[in-house]
């Protein structure tokens, strides 16, 4: 079975996991790991002595059919250029890049290459069984997500809209089909000097409204999604991977409401099989340029909204 050659570009929280799906899934071929830092380097040297493990991409780059991205995004940009201008395939982590600029001069260079983002959200295993419920629920619909948690002292080089806001605006683009038209946004800048809690208020075209609620310094976790419609109401707790719904009527039992809890994936491993197959096989890529593109421009969407404190069209 031909394989891919691939190397992770950053070897932190992500990338240790990254890693390990590389180097057990049978359609890949884990020959290096990018990490600059020299005492780390050592560490992953114990971990995979098979392997090679440099400082930069450039000392790889001509052995590897493709790459996975882990780093801080405040480099994704620069690391996905040098990869596709070297043709080679990449899955870069969300966001694709950190501004809109960035992710507009890498679209020519992607051509015949896979370019996937990581919004694994999209992975969860109840979109594929509540998909008959999704369609039944018309617009005009209130779509309400809660993603929020405890400070972790991750990812603070960003805000929390580029953080985890990102997975659940990626997330209504893919449940609706629809694009954004305005925004509004307030938040709260508390553990850092970016914003670390943050309400949005959007509406689609199609009508919907969308209240998103992204924190880091909460007292508890929670990852919710609930859709209301003149139909019904679908509740998905993201957490602890249950869904509910409560329909215009009554179910066979007589009651109102019904609850059932799906299988939890494994998300890093089913996106790398994504990429593995759109790269050996000419799959449709799961989170493609524009879906990654996209993103990004209502993130910077919702920050400017942020800043001027006010309404922002999309």
């Amino acid at each position: 079975m031909k394989k891919v050659k691939v190397a992770i570009i950053g070897h932190g929280h992500l990338g240790k996991w990254h890693a390990q799906k590389a180097d057990q899934l049978e359609k890949s071929e884990l020959v290096a790991i990018v990490e600059p830092n020299a005492e780390s380097a050592k560490k992953i040297k114990e971990t995979y002595s098979q392997i090679k493990v440099v400082a930069n991409i450039g000392d790889i780059i001509d052995e590897i059919d493709a790459a996975i991205v882990v780093t801080p995004t405040s480099v994704h940009f620069e690391c996905v250029k040098q990869l596709l201008e070297n043709k080679k395939h990449v899955f870069c982590e969300k966001p694709l890049c950190s501004t809109v600029e960035q992710t507009k001069s890498l679209e020519p260079l992607i051509k015949d290459r896979v370019l996937q983002v990581g919004h694994s959200e999209r992975c969860h295993q109840v979109w594929d069984i509540a998909r008959d419920q999704l369609k039944s629920m018309q617009s005009p619909r209130t779509i309400k997500i809660d993603r929020y948690a405890p400070f972790k002292g991750r990812a603070t080089d960003v805000d929390v809209v580029q953080d985890l806001m990102i997975h659940d605006i990626d997330l209504v683009k893919y449940l609706t089909g629809a694009s954004f038209v305005k925004v509004k946004a307030k938040g709260h800048k508390i553990r850092t000097k970016h914003w670390d809690h943050v309400t949005a208020f959007f509406e689609t075209e199609l009508g919907d409204t969308v209240i998103i609620t992204s924190g880091r310094n909460h007292t508890e976790e929670k990852r919710s999604l609930e859709i209301m419609s003149e139909q019904g109401c679908l509740y998905v707790d993201l957490f602890s991977n249950q869904y509910s719904f409560a329909t215009d009527g009554q179910f066979e039992n007589g009651e109102f409401v019904k609850t059932n809890g799906y299988e939890k994936r494994d998300h890093l491993l089913v996106e790398q099989e994504y990429f593995y197959n759109s790269v050996l096989e000419g799959a449709d890529v799961f989170v493609n340029y524009e879906d990654g593109a996209y993103a990004v421009k209502v993130v910077n969407d919702v920050l400017n909204s942020l800043e001027t404190q006010s309404e922002v069209k999309i």
